[in-house]
């Protein structure tokens, strides 16, 4: 198969392509986490109801990443990246103008179905496409940039939250859709593995999409009818005996969806396995500060999203050189100081209380987004470079969707059971809280009900007007307090990415581009 060089028109019109279909995708998560609170009052939503909008979308993408990376290596990447970003664009519309949550729960069921064939797609073109000598450049580009425009998604997401237009989030996607559609079919050349079967693992799909699905199930529900529920032990035990089939049905299938004779190079199984655990930490440390700052610290949406510009400029100063220093010297240092770093960042996140607002960000905030931003700039394109190293070429389609799906996992898992634990850890300290007033045993029933709010827990109705202030305050603490437990858990999520590079990878098994 031809390949282009990166300064070649061809390239860069590749590069252009592949780096606004992944910004979409990536903008839309990150700016969703900011706008959540203003999602929530305008839909009125649940606690529970925010992180089904956030896993409906990450379910499907998980589920049906490792089909999109395969299918884009049979049938053509580029067709399946365009099929891909069409579809996306169009939950996307569909989100923006959902009238209630049910509605914005099942479009984004339609957004995932489309990322999950875009997103693979991008990093395969560039990886299929690009000179060999070229290509440590070109993926390391495209981390940094999209990384860069990535981490813009919270500052976006809280101008437009705090001037009420949250559903511009989902819209301002079709624009850019449009244009990488365009420059797809104008300017870039089809791209596949000839050699490939064209049979496709739907058994192994199906498995995995349904285990994944009952065991968010099984913990998103745990909160409302706890552990010894048969909705909860059902679901997770079905859940993890599906996963199980699923590993089953790819050791035996003759066209897997995620052929496990991959795993046995022990660098690409600790790639994906640092991914998991540091992109978990990742999304439950970014979600549960910005629901900190928005609901209890007094920040606005927008003053939210400003708080990520450290780690945006750190991307942008240092991303491309760990890129360039992990091509030269191997990429095992920088995938073991950087998630270290980011596991440092985040444990110095959870010592937080309550603070005066924004006037107090400086000594409150930044030093912790300041050195997990440093950690992550150190760590996300070595971590992509190392992906697509640890491979032969004609499996980059596979590869990048297995380690896309693993990031989404990691996603689901966060929201699931980091949402859970959060609502336990929330009514625990309320119990506490609760133990300073002279509520009567109706009142005591009625705020700890709100524990499933979180932040936007609300004083009920009823309560004498000396002991509401009181209830609000005990609130605060009982979320600062369920936030801080939250972000030391992510803490070690990142310490423990940064112990699987120290146990599996290896500069010598991870081609020299």
């Amino acid at each position: 198969m031809a390949t282009v060089s990166l300064g070649s028109p061809a390239g860069k019109w590749i590069m252009v392509s592949a780096i606004l279909a992944s910004a979409m995708a990536f903008i839309d998560g990150t700016a969703l986490n900011v706008v959540l609170p203003a999602l929530q009052q305008s839909l009125d939503a649940k606690g529970a109801d925010l992180f089904w909008i956030l896993n409906a979308y990450l379910l499907m993408l998980a589920s049906l990443i490792l089909v999109g990376g395969s299918l884009g290596d049979k049938l053509g990447r580029k067709k399946v990246f365009m099929i891909g970003i069409f579809i996306f664009i169009t939950g996307s519309a569909l989100c923006g103008l959902s009238p209630g949550v049910f509605y914005l729960i099942v479009f984004r069921i339609v957004q995932g179905v489309g990322g999950a064939l875009m997103i693979p797609g991008s990093l395969s073109l560039i990886s299929s496409s690009i000179d060999a000598k070229e290509r440590g450049k070109a993926i390391g580009t495209w981390s940094a940039i999209t990384t860069v425009v990535t981490m813009g998604g919270p500052v976006l997401g809280g101008a437009l939250a705090d001037a009420g237009l949250w559903r511009y989030i989902f819209f301002i996607n079709v624009p850019i859709g449009i244009v990488a559609l365009l420059i797809l079919w104008r300017k870039v050349a089809e791209s596949k593995d000839d050699s490939a079967d064209q049979s496709i693992d739907f058994p192994g799909a199906i498995s995995i999409a349904l285990g994944l699905a009952l065991l968010t199930f099984g913990f998103l529900r745990m909160p409302a009818v706890g552990f010894n529920n048969w909705q909860v032990y059902g679901s997770l035990g079905a859940g993890i005996l599906l996963l199980i089939v699923f590993l089953y049905i790819e050791s035996t299938s003759k066209h897997p969806m995620m052929p496990l004779s991959l795993f046995s190079n022990r660098t690409f199984s600790g790639i994906n396995l640092l991914t998991f655990f540091l992109y978990a930490g990742l999304g439950g440390g970014m979600l549960f500060m910005s629901l900190n700052m928005v609901l209890v610290q007094g920040y606005s949406q927008l003053q939210s999203g400003l708080t990520f510009l450290p780690f945006t400029v750190l991307m942008i100063s240092i991303a491309r050189y760990a890129g360039a220093i992990a091509d030269k010297k191997g990429p095992r240092l920088l995938l073991i100081v950087g998630p270290a770093l980011a596991g440092v960042g985040l444990l110095i996140l959870s010592f937080i209380k309550q603070t005066a607002g924004p006037s107090d960000y400086w000594t409150s905030f930044f030093p912790g987004v300041l050195v997990f931003g440093f950690g992550m700039s150190l760590t996300v394109a070595p971590l992509t470079a190392t992906v697509m190293g640890s491979v032969s070429d004609h499996f980059s389609g596979t590869a990048s969707g297995i380690n896309n799906a693993m990031t989404r996992i990691a996603n689901v898992f966060a929201n699931a059971i980091f949402g859970a634990l959060a609502v336990l850890f929330f009514s625990g300290a309320m119990q506490g809280e609760l133990k300073k007033l002279t509520l009567n045993e109706k009142d005591r029933k009625a705020v700890i009900e709100q524990s499933a709010n979180l932040g936007n827990a609300k004083v009920p109705v009823g309560i004498n007007e000396p002991d509401k202030k009181a209830v609000e305050i005990a609130y605060h603490n009982g979320f600062i307090s369920a936030y801080g437990n939250i972000m030391r858990i992510c803490a070690g999520l990142g310490f423990l990415g940064a112990l699987m590079s120290v146990i599996f990878i290896r500069n010598s098994e991870v081609k020299k581009e």
